[in-house]
């Protein structure tokens, strides 16, 4: 289940209009509509704190490992490595599209191309013009 859907479920559960949630933990209606239809997620951490606190669960349950990594991205690299992130995720989905691996195997996959994605990153940083250096 990913990201939205769950937002989207704990709301519900809880009885509360997307009008009501967006004033909850501070951010625009526009903000709830775009998480729970998928289009974006939280930009930053926090959000995903405030969330948990106020439904009373643990942060972990909202972030699926593969979003989790898209915002470990967004945070070291910008919307640039949050885009690459993301379209790695979503590439990397088709290669299990009927496929016969068991979950296990498939998060071990996913799992070593995450780590070759961030010694990329890495070992890139050294082409990076200086400007853009921090």
């Amino acid at each position: 289940m990913k990201f939205g859907e769950k937002l989207r479920d704990l709301r519900k559960d809880k009885g509360l209009t997307q009008t009501d949630l967006a004033k909850e933990i501070g951010v625009s209606l526009r903000t709830i509509i775009s998480y729970e239809t998928g289009k974006s997620y939280p930009k930053k951490r926090e959000i995903y704190s405030m969330l948990a606190d106020y439904f009373h669960i643990d942060v972990n349950y909202l972030l699926t490992e593969d979003e989790e990594f898209i915002a470990e991205a967004k945070e070291k690299y910008g919307s640039r490595g949050a885009k690459q992130a993301q379209e790695l995720v979503s590439e990397i989905g088709g290669l299990f599209a009927g496929g016969e691996l068991s979950e296990t195997d498939k998060d071990a996959v996913m799992q070593a191309l995450q780590k070759a994605y961030w010694d990329a990153k890495e070992d890139n940083k050294k082409y990076t013009p200086k400007k853009f250096r921090p």
